[in-house]
């Protein structure tokens, strides 16, 4: 699928260019006024030997004004049911991050300093599970333009505002007639190419636009993991109360 990403720049010679900024809160703003959703999810683990995993579980989502709430259960296979996720997106500090294991009947909270692990084994850390918000990136300058397979894209670099991300540099291929998110590249401490997200099966609710399926791939040690959106729905009535702590142990 990353060979398709093959892409051309060209150099930016309208009056009318945008920012990285500029693009970033444009293809925010297209994802944006869903209110909540509810969906089942497929996780797909593939080692570098090929090996494959499924999982599947449980996803609701609350929009707020300037940060989400999420909540995540696995529901198969065996070894992973009810082990829940839990994470209260901030905009001027760390997100807030609790892991429920059923086996030790335990609630853990993730130290900020350990979001850039890896998440139930997974080639998401805990970082990339919370939702982007462009408040907490920082940005410079004007965004490139370039070319994927015909379509036009901007190239919009930003960096992480949290002293504890995994990430230096972020590089996001975003589509230039609808400002949906392609595909990012995420470098690491070492400012080293570390893995590749790929953004596909968009589903437009209305005038909302929403993202069917994530395959991120680990340039490093060769591993990906693939989520898809099953069943999405938005607009359900979840509230503030069906995001409390309380649910971890349910």
């Amino acid at each position: 699928m990353w060979k398709l990403f093959t892409v051309i720049t060209v150099s930016l010679t309208s009056a009318f260019a945008l920012s990285n900024l500029e693009v970033s809160i444009k293809s925010d703003n297209v994802m944006n006024g869903f209110k909540d959703s509810v969906a089942t999810m497929k996780m797909q683990l593939i080692n570098a030997r090929g090996k494959e995993k499924i999982r599947f579980m449980s996803m609701k989502v609350l929009e707020g004004k300037d940060a989400d709430k999420s909540l995540m259960e696995f529901q198969t296979p065996a070894d992973v049911k009810g082990t829940k996720f839990l994470n209260y997106e901030h905009i001027n500090k760390d997100d807030d991050q609790w892991l429920y294991l059923p086996a030790l009947k335990r609630i853990k909270r993730i130290a900020s300093k350990n979001k850039s692990g890896a998440f139930m084994g997974s080639e998401f850390s805990y970082e990339d599970l919370s939702a982007f918000n462009v408040k907490k990136y920082t940005y410079e300058g004007d965004a490139k333009e370039g070319v994927v397979d015909g379509l036009q894209i901007y190239i919009v670099s930003s960096k992480p505002v949290s002293k504890h991300s995994g990430y230096t540099k972020l590089i996001s291929y975003i589509g230039m007639d609808d400002f949906l998110i392609r595909k990012t590249e995420y470098f690491d401490r070492k400012k080293q190419l570390l893995k590749t997200a790929y953004f596909s099966q968009y589903k437009k609710f209305g005038d909302i636009n929403r993202i069917g399926k994530i395959q991120m791939i680990n340039i490093q040690n060769d591993k990906r993991t693939t989520l898809t959106w099953i069943d999405e729905k938005i607009k359900t009535g979840l509230k503030e109360k069906d995001f409390h702590k309380r649910h971890l142990k349910k």
